[in-house]
């Protein structure tokens, strides 16, 4: 089994995406179960709701889970493995205070060594603090493991002393829910972001400990940067899939671009179920890899083009094929759904004259009002734009700009965009709607 275990306290970063993706793939290419773990152990941090908008956007990117459950709900059988440890001798109850604890690590600080807690503070403070914590001994020996992306990676017994597993209120802290839970549930894989490597030798060390001899592979993905090669922040706006998603760019989009990233796809705009076929862990390069939100754009336009009218409709909220269409022909100049309704959005809107000059004012009112009586009478010019822009000439006594320039005000609400011939073909059911004051 593999799995995607995501914390509820904020945006889904696109890293965690990129996790869940690849977890995702993996799971199926080995016919393997898909588990959504939400870790929700630290309350202070929980944000309500968070797991359901998690769980809403796995669902939109179509990684559908075999099994879901929440970490909290192990809290009884995180605490049986603690007292087995502690039965074993490999975990012990420690009763230092906060204040303790925090004495010791300003000394280290003042001597200019490295803190490393001692195992023989475990009960000096044993006869004031009557919540204890339980702490997991420290390596009694290095600890070494092959990552599927970074090689061999090994720590030192000395980087690794005696840690916290269950807290003073009877929580488990991180790495031991952690380990626990990829034991409980017989995880086989574990594909995580390139900041958990650190954490992987604590929870290798609680399964050996207990016993646990399933061996399980490790892939810890590179840092994703920002456009200033700086590691990106939860904090910039790019990093968060539902900014992206809210911006405009369709979930197929953004897989294609994360699973791109650092790798050799097989083909430059691709679907989760075409990379199935062929994703493979070692075309990952090791180093670290550039957000370039110009490339997303570009990959969405790609996928925005392989759209049906109607199911372009559909995203712009549209039952009418018409909209669809427009929405198709703007990807000449737009490369997200945001962009294609501003376009869309302007053709719809009252169209101000107010800032043409007097003369052009006067040309646009008058061609404003040439236009619905010949909608009024149902003209049967209004059919096909060359027959259209031919009464109209007849009519205004216009020709070239001096009749396009307003005309096409008046029918996009804008100077420039799409040949006025491949629009007005749609255009034409809404004259009245697009004239009207």
């Amino acid at each position: 089994m593999l799995r995607f275990a995501p914390s509820p306290t904020g945006d889904m970063h696109i890293g965690n995406l990129r996790v869940a993706i690849l977890n995702y793939i993996i799971a199926k290419q080995a016919g393997e179960e898909f588990l959504i773990r939400i870790e929700d152990t630290d309350n202070a941090r929980n944000i309500e709701g968070k797991d359901k908008e998690i769980l809403g956007i796995l669902n939109l990117f179509g990684l559908f889970w075999d099994r879901l459950v929440y970490q909290s709900d192990n809290f009884k059988q995180h605490n049986i493995i603690a007292n087995e440890l502690i039965k074993k001798g490999k975990a012990f109850y420690c009763y230092c205070t906060k204040d303790f604890l925090s004495q010791k690590k300003d000394e280290a600080i003042k001597n200019g060594i490295a803190f490393r807690y001692d195992d023989s503070w475990a009960e000096i403070c044993k006869d004031i603090n009557p919540n204890p914590t339980i702490r997991l001994k420290g390596a009694e020996d290095s600890i070494i493991f092959i990552d599927e992306i970074k090689g061999e990676c090994k720590f030192n017994k000395n980087e690794i002393d005696s840690f916290v597993i269950i807290r003073d209120d009877l929580t488990p802290t991180y790495n031991f829910a952690c380990s626990a839970d990829d034991m409980l549930y017989d995880i086989s894989y574990i594909i995580r972001g390139e900041d958990h490597t650190s954490n992987t030798p604590k929870q290798i060390l609680v399964r050996q400990y207990i016993g646990y001899l399933k061996d399980i592979k490790y892939a810890h993905l590179p840092i994703i940067l920002n456009k200033d090669g700086k590691k990106m922040s939860k904090r910039e706006c790019e990093s968060s899939v539902k900014w992206l998603l809210e911006q405009g760019y369709l979930p197929n989009a953004i897989l294609n671009y994360l699973l791109s990233m650092g790798n050799k796809p097989k083909n430059e705009i691709f679907t989760l179920k075409e990379a199935i076929l062929w994703f493979d862990m070692k075309n990952l390069s090791k180093s670290p890899v550039k957000f370039d939100i110009d490339q997303l754009r570009y990959i969405n336009r790609e996928h925005l083009k392989r759209l049906s009218p109607k199911d372009m409709a559909f995203l712009l909220e549209s039952n009418d094929l018409s909209i669809g269409a427009l929405g198709k022909i703007y990807l000449e100049e737009a490369s997200t759904l945001n962009e294609i309704r501003d376009k869309i959005d302007l053709i719809f809107k009252p169209k101000s004259l107010d800032k043409e000059n007097a003369e052009s004012q006067a040309q646009m009112q008058y061609l404003r009002d040439v236009i619905l009586e010949l909608v009024k009478q149902n003209d049967e010019c209004l059919g096909d734009f060359n027959a259209f822009k031919t009464r109209l000439s007849e009519i205004c006594k216009l020709n070239g700009k001096a009749l396009f320039y307003p005309l096409r005000f008046l029918l996009t609400g804008s100077h420039k965009g799409p040949l006025l011939n491949e629009l007005y073909p749609y255009l034409r059911f809404y004259l009245k709607e697009i004239l009207r004051s």
